[in-house]
């Protein structure tokens, strides 16, 4: 299952060996200066929005790759049934937001807290 941890400067996303050929890619970085929100959303299937783009999505069981919008793209790797971190980005990121079923969710949000830009925190 993919974990969302800080390493650096940079917002990871580190996959597991078969999240990693879903996705065609090891893992999803974000500069830490994009973030604009972190959450957890106990309902999977909301965090969803757009439409698949590249990735593995195999209805009921799991969901990695990205997700297309009008303008931009998220990122997914989410298992159904499961709550997922909600990771939101500034427009000129590389993502508009990371979708991530973490086995700790709560941990992840705590991790990534800190790095909210204060004006931004409710």
């Amino acid at each position: 299952m993919a974990r969302v941890t800080v390493e650096g400067t940079d917002i990871v996303v580190r996959l597991s060996p078969r999240e990693k050929l879903a996705a065609r890619r090891r893992a999803v970085r974000v500069p830490v200066a994009a973030l604009r929100e972190v959450r957890v959303e106990p309902d999977w299937w909301r965090a969803l929005r757009g439409r698949r783009g590249r990735g593995l999505w195999i209805p009921d069981r799991l969901l990695v790759g990205t997700r297309l919008l009008p303008d931009g793209r998220d990122f997914a790797a989410v298992k159904p049934g499961t709550p997922v971190v909600c990771v939101e980005f500034r427009r000129d990121a590389p993502f508009a937001r990371l979708a991530v079923s973490d086995p700790d969710p709560e941990r992840a949000v705590r991790e990534l807290r800190p790095y909210v830009p204060a004006d931004l925190l409710g």
